[in-house]
């Protein structure tokens, strides 16, 4: 019997609503941010407004992964806890190198986001193993660790060709483009105008990111991603 959400810890409950009502939004609204792309003529199609929801959801569900992790420790291994906060403060770095990339068009600024991911999965791998190892009484809910180290043995290695991928695109562009080295006030405001403006109505492959790009959001957006916090709601 599933119990009812108001015996759920607000730490995992609030985390995982807000990745799930984003999550639906950006199924419906696809936005991509490299290429203005979108699949709806609409005012909510818009790389502002679907980032500004996504800032919210990426720190929200990071949060809740690193309380998980504290939950798990129980204070008995320090080092952890102080792990499982650097988790929360580099997604917070991540949020500053995306928004950028989107205020500036700079596309290695990307790379330097999709590195933050890979880091915080890093960690998360770290700890989860720690505490697969060393802890003795997990209360049944031993698969919430299994899981997090499946994940990072599979997505640990794609997240290093991502990561190859986006460093490649960034090099074209500065091959390419005349990327000036300072970020004036001109910029920033041509590109705030683009991220709520700009649509690119398309369904082409490559504006999406291909086959990476493709498997990125669904993964993240519908299958994934929100089935992995939906198990930890009801485990936890």
């Amino acid at each position: 019997m599933i119990p009812p959400l108001v015996f759920v810890d607000a730490h995992i409950l609030i985390p995982a609503q807000i990745l799930f009502i984003v999550s639906a939004f950006r199924c419906f609204f696809p936005v991509s941010y490299s290429t203005n792309a979108v699949l709806h003529d609409s005012f909510l199609s818009s790389i502002f407004l679907t980032r500004l929801f996504a800032t919210f959801a990426e720190v929200a569900y990071i949060y809740q992964f690193s309380y998980l992790i504290r939950l798990f420790n129980a204070n008995q291994i320090p080092f952890v806890d102080i792990l499982s906060w650097l988790m929360v403060l580099q997604v917070i770095i991540s949020q500053y190198f995306v928004w950028s990339a989107i205020l500036t068009g700079r596309l290695k600024l990307y790379f330097y986001e999709e590195l933050g991911w890979g880091i915080i999965f890093v960690i998360n791998t770290i700890v989860s193993a720690i505490l697969y190892w060393t802890l003795d009484n997990l209360d049944g809910r031993e698969l919430l660790l299994q899981l997090s180290l499946l994940f990072g043995a599979v997505y640990l290695p794609w997240q290093i060709i991502h990561l190859r991928t986006l460093r490649l695109s960034a090099k074209q562009q500065e091959i390419k483009e005349d990327i000036h080295t300072s970020i004036t006030w001109s910029v920033l405001t041509k590109g705030l105008y683009k991220s709520i403006k700009m649509k690119n109505l398309t369904t082409q492959p490559e504006a999406w990111g291909g086959m990476i790009g493709m498997m990125w959001m669904i993964a993240y957006w519908a299958t994934l991603i929100p089935s992995w916090i939906y198990l930890i709601v009801l485990t936890v």
